[in-house]
């Protein structure tokens, strides 16, 4: 990790973000769910697809419900995203569900609220954590991308496994968001980094 830190003294681990459009809680677990199994290219375009199917703003929950179901498969999206977006949106429309009450959770109320949701599993609410709520010790071990990353930079012979990015990552601590940063800088910028999960 001193290698990847010292090769980049200006990095900005939220510089990405600045590509993509503005996004509250509910419009980052769109993101999240649409990302889950694609590359970073796949799900900024369907995002795009998305913001356009709604005048070209990313929708909020009560516009997602507002309209007919199959508007979310015509940008194409699987029926299962299609679904869970919808299920997500109910929850914020309807069930109280709020960017305010999320900041208040700690990351695991978070994770056992947000998993609750049919189609929400630890990748979509680890990375909602780090992009939405800013939590600064959150790892994503199931990410391929990052298995990649990490198999590079600490020059491993074999793809680590979950466990294996959780034994690696507690060295980071409590920055693991920051160091999860950096390595999913490189593995952007490699070529066929993999899909996300």
């Amino acid at each position: 990790m001193r290698r990847l830190i010292d090769a980049q003294p200006d990095f900005d681990p939220r510089a990405w973000l600045r590509e993509l459009p503005h996004m509250d809680a509910f419009g980052v677990l769109v993101f999240q769910i649409i990302g889950q199994q694609l590359s970073v290219k796949a799900t900024r375009r369907l995002l795009s697809l998305l913001q356009d199917a709604f005048g070209g703003r990313l929708p909020t929950a009560s516009q997602v419900l507002a309209v007919d179901p199959d508007v979310l498969r015509q940008v194409g999206l699987s029926q299962r995203k299609a679904e869970t977006i919808r299920a997500v949106a109910t929850e914020f429309a309807e069930h109280g569900l709020s960017e305010n009450g999320l900041r208040a959770m700690s990351d695991e109320e978070v994770e056992n609220r947000l998993t609750a949701i049919t189609g929400i599993g630890s990748w979509t609410v680890h990375g909602f954590l780090i992009i939405a709520l800013e939590r600064g010790d959150v790892v994503l071990p199931g990410d391929l991308a990052l298995r990649k990353a990490i198999q590079r930079a600490y020059a491993l012979d074999h793809l680590p496994t979950q466990a294996d990015v959780l034994t690696v990552a507690e060295a980071w601590r409590p920055h693991r968001s920051l160091a999860t940063a950096y390595l999913f800088a490189t593995a952007f910028e490699a070529p066929q980094a993999g899909n996300r999960r």
